[in-house]
């Protein structure tokens, strides 16, 4: 006889810690397992290395805030990306004063968003961005700049040996912050595991996912001993990063026909100088390359991993048919079935630009990494960086009633009619809107439970403006911020 549990999480990254502290949460008495394939939490897509760490919130992500023909500039995506990183504070804030997680030093400290741009047509489009942005009131403590003099204040490594005639431009926002969602991640699993009813299995790989009656039988292998294991679950959460595909594939709902996958690998240049690391204490976000995905967006990044000061640019993109970072190079061809196979070659035909961005990138030599690294350090050596492997994205393909099929480069929740099993594809802004996806996947799933009053208690205990629209309600969103700041130590 096979024990039921009432949740199963596939997956011990940052998603399924997040899903499974929340749903703890609102009912104590749910039984967990979490089902890990490596031998540690969080280590494919949270930890801090495969990631940018940047608390995504819009303030420096040029890619979020897009020109249009008439040279206005849209920020309708970056308003809801900056209300979602506002709910996401608000939970880790929660968390804190529960005593759920220990303090917010270890994962999350307030460093500077800036987005840095040279040449007249960019700064144009800085200021106009500018403009739009600080009319809303995330966005009002803004600032711009287009004296040398001062941004060499701000950021001295990329002024420094800059020709003094060329025209640049700068925004700041002193309330961005840099992330290791790495150590939330394991605040969270580890918290979970100290409750009654959940356990974590680790070296754990699912190998079958099958419906059974109004339940779901998932076969895992014991990748230490060989053997198999049978789970038993009444709602099932597939949050396995790039491995999240192939995994809704063999659950055969309906809902996860059409759908694809293109792996993003990446790579970071990490600097090993201490004496350039110091000089270094904000994030500095460009403007993407023509046909690059979102992801590689070029950054020079103050970070803090394991406790020590890094300063890390990047990410320079590749292409692996690796789904993981530690996944098998047929990832990619085990995932092509008959109902994605269109869907795949129309968003392939549509996306020639970005496999030749992919294929150059790929083709990058040493010198190559470095100059563009001196686009936003100058004074660059190449014998102060080394190079290092990022973390591996899978986009996101699926059916398009016009155009037979598209790549995406946010996150998609699929979920089954009867909510009994959702799966997370995709990719940015991922960690960092964690909360509210997560959010929006227990309404769709846990619908009945959600509308009771004593969900609707512990929801609005959990994140104070639950129901509320902080993108329209100015004052509450001040209060809001003030509150999530000073908890989380962001000030």
């Amino acid at each position: 006889m096979i024990p039921l549990t009432d949740v199963v999480l596939i997956g011990a990254g940052i998603m399924s810690a997040t899903l499974g502290t929340m749903l703890k949460n609102l009912q104590p008495g749910l039984t967990i397992d979490i089902i890990e394939r490596l031998d540690e939490v969080g280590a494919e897509s949270s930890v801090a290395m495969n990631n940018a760490g940047t608390g995504h919130s819009a303030f420096c992500e040029l890619n979020y805030t897009p020109q249009q023909t008439d040279g206005s500039v849209d920020i309708t995506k970056a308003i809801k990306i900056a209300e979602q990183f506002e709910i996401s504070k608000q939970f880790w804030s929660f968390l804190i004063e529960s005593g759920l997680i220990n303090s917010p030093e270890e994962f999350i400290r307030k460093v500077p968003h800036m987005s840095f741009v040279w040449g007249s047509n960019n700064v144009n489009f800085l200021k106009a961005r500018y403009d739009a942005l600080t009319g809303h009131h995330f966005f009002n403590k803004m600032k711009y700049c287009e004296d040398p003099a001062l941004l060499k204040e701000w950021i001295p490594l990329v002024m420094g040996g800059r020709d003094n005639n060329e025209k640049v431009a700068a925004t700041k926002m002193d309330l961005g912050t840099d992330i290791n969602f790495g150590a939330l991640t394991n605040n969270l699993i580890e918290s979970l595991t100290e409750q009654n009813g959940v356990k974590l299995s680790l070296n754990s790989e699912v190998t079958e996912i099958e419906r059974r009656n109004a339940n779901w039988l998932i076969t895992v292998k014991d990748l230490k001993t060989g053997a198999n294991k049978l789970f038993l679950s009444k709602f099932v959460f597939i949050g396995a990063g790039g491995g999240s595909l192939p995994l809704l594939q063999k659950s055969g709902i309906p809902e996860s026909k059409g759908f694809g996958g293109f792996p993003v690998s990446g790579e970071w240049l990490v600097c090993d100088n201490p004496s350039v690391i110091q000089q270094h204490t904000v994030k500095v976000y460009g403007k993407a390359e023509v046909g690059s995905p979102p992801m590689s967006v070029p950054h020079l990044d103050s970070r803090l991993i394991n406790g020590q000061r890094k300063l890390l640019f990047g990410p320079y993109a590749g292409f692996s048919t690796k789904f993981l970072k530690k996944g098998s190079f047929l990832d990619l061809f085990k995932s092509i079935k008959w109902n994605n196979i269109y869907p795949l070659v129309r968003a392939g035909l549509d996306n020639i630009p970005l496999t030749r961005y992919l294929i150059n990138q790929v083709k990058q030599s040493p010198d190559d990494r470095l100059q563009a690294l001196k686009n936003y350090y100058p004074e660059a050596k190449l014998t102060d960086w080394k190079l290092e492997v990022a973390g591996q994205r899978v986009q996101v393909i699926k059916k398009h009633p016009t155009h037979g099929g598209v790549l995406e480069f946010g996150t998609e929740v699929v979920v089954s009619r009867d909510g009994s099993i959702a799966a997370l594809l995709g990719a940015s802004p991922g960690a960092s809107t964690s909360v509210s996806i997560m959010l929006d996947l227990i309404e769709r799933c846990f619908t009945s439970q959600v509308q009771s009053e004593a969900w609707q208690m512990k929801l609005k205990n959990m994140i104070p403006s639950y129901g509320k629209n902080l993108a329209q309600d100015a004052e509450l969103a001040g209060k809001i911020r003030l509150y999530t700041t000073e908890v989380l130590g962001i000030g």
